[in-house]
């Protein structure tokens, strides 16, 4: 495996965890309600994400409420997902590795 390879594959797993951990971020708040700030769980994975969900709070427009950040922040990681997804794979086809 190549460097640049492994770099897509490395920053890939890192979207992945911080996808899921928003995902998991939602559910929970879904069924604790507003009784979700006191869960534990909810702020480990509020801890988790809280990185990506501010730097989207940097890069977003002022006129996107406060509230919608964490969902725009999904989408971002999706999209950013199936960039590198793809990057992967033209990297493989680069390489001739079967990926």
């Amino acid at each position: 495996m190549t460097v640049d390879l492994f770099l897509i594959s490395l920053l890939r797993v890192l979207v992945e965890v911080a996808g899921y951990a928003l995902l998991g971020q939602g559910a929970l708040a879904l069924l604790a309600g507003q009784r979700r700030h006191d869960n534990l769980f909810y702020k480990i994975l509020q801890t988790v994400t809280a990185p990506v969900v501010k730097a989207v709070r940097k890069i977003a427009p002022r006129f996107i409420l406060d509230a919608h950040i964490p969902f725009l922040t999904f989408f971002v990681l999706f999209w950013l997902w199936i960039m590198l997804a793809l990057a992967r794979r033209y990297l493989c086809a680069l390489h001739g590795l079967q990926c």
